[in-house]
């Protein structure tokens, strides 16, 4: 492996690990708004119950993202770790740089993300 591969990687690394900081820090700061909604009356109205609902029913959803996201990430730097990383989980051959550029989480080629797709 020569130098600038290794500089890669490192590059790589600290993306990876900057953004998975950044994804727990919002699911840290956004705990609250994924707690049950209150239901009594007395203290909110009928509308705002239903607009609580919807922002809990968001953040549900955005912290289920995240903790994918989360999942990919850590893969992806255990790929890292064993020398894996850059390489297709699929069929072993080298992912273009330009589509880990895009996402380094990309476990697999574009021939083998395409091959299994199904709209």
């Amino acid at each position: 492996m020569d130098n600038t591969v290794q500089l890669d990687l490192c590059a790589f690394r600290d993306r990876l690990v900057a953004r998975r900081r950044e994804l727990l820090d919002l699911a840290a700061s956004s705990a609250d708004s994924r707690k049950p909604v209150e239901l009594d009356q007395t203290k909110v109205g009928r509308l705002s119950r239903m607009d609580a609902l919807q922002n809990q029913a968001m953040s549900l959803e955005a912290q289920r993202r995240r903790k994918r996201e989360l999942l990919r990430i850590e893969a992806s730097l255990k790929r890292l770790e064993t020398g894996d990383y850059g390489y297709c989980v699929a069929c072993g051959e080298q992912i273009p740089l330009r589509r880990l550029e895009l996402d380094p989480t990309l476990p697999t080629c574009i021939g083998c993300a395409g091959g299994g797709a199904a709209d």
